[in-house]
């Protein structure tokens, strides 16, 4: 399939996971990418992961510092003189019991996982409704259902969610969509360095678990391809589960 065929992407979490497979997945249908993440590295590895000849091009970004937002935005049209679609990616999580949250940690997880969804969509709206483009953001299951031990992930992602909804009703009438993914246990670099807080109930984690094994970064790529082509053309502010169940119950 070749569905984005003159159309440019701009993917912030890039450099890893979900990021890295929406990247190489776009690239494969034809999408010239635009590159962001904090790890310049890792996007130079993504980059070699990209099909021969895909049009791409990086930039170390921190979502957090709304003039780095803008500043990505304004390379991509720079770089590729329209933007199509936004993918915002980047994203970070722990588990910790809530008195044992910092002040720092709190900061950092609704730097990243919402304001940094705030800043690039604000950013990219202007010429996202100039391209009739689309934004898909990477929520979670735990932005759909309360999970013990994960309150300030389950915060920023619950926020993602119905800030994703209201852009949607917002901006659809103007044409572009807005829509959220919603993964639950995915095979990244990020679930593998994730652990449970000492003491932790696991009979309360058990409820996390799926019903099957755990989906692959390149499962969800495909879903956030799906979103961002034509053929969604009609669907706008939804919440697209892939969690093998998780949340059916």
């Amino acid at each position: 399939m070749q569905r984005f065929t003159g159309k440019v992407a701009l993917i912030t979490g890039a450099a890893s996971g979900i990021g890295r497979a929406t990247a190489i997945r776009l690239a494969n249908e034809d999408a010239a990418v635009f590159l962001t993440d904090i790890n310049k590295d890792g996007l130079t590895e993504t980059v070699k992961a990209l099909p021969e000849g895909a049009a791409s091009a990086i930039a170390e970004v921190d979502v957090t510092q709304p003039a780095a937002c803008n500043a990505a935005v304004e390379a991509c049209i720079e770089c590729f003189d329209k933007l199509d679609v936004l993918c915002n990616i980047a994203g970070i999580a722990f588990s910790e019991n809530l008195t044992d949250i910092s002040d720092a940690q709190w900061d950092l997880m609704v730097g990243i996982n919402l304001n940094g969804v705030f800043f690039m969509s604000r950013a990219a709206m202007p010429h996202l409704l100039a391209s009739k483009g689309n934004i898909v953001n990477m929520s979670s299951s735990a932005g759909r259902e309360g999970q013990a031990y994960n309150s300030a992930y389950c915060a920023t992602k619950a926020g993602v969610l119905m800030f994703s909804k209201a852009l949607a009703m917002e901006f659809g009438k103007q044409e572009v969509r807005v829509n959220a993914v919603c993964p639950g246990f995915v095979q990244t670099p990020l679930s593998a360095g994730f652990k449970m807080p000492e003491g932790a109930d696991m009979e309360l984690f058990s409820r996390l678990l799926p019903l099957v094994e755990a989906s692959t970064p390149e499962e969800i790529a495909g879903a956030v391809a799906y979103l961002a082509s034509d053929e969604a053309r009609f669907v706008n502010g939804i919440e697209l589960p892939i969690d093998g169940g998780q949340t059916a119950g």
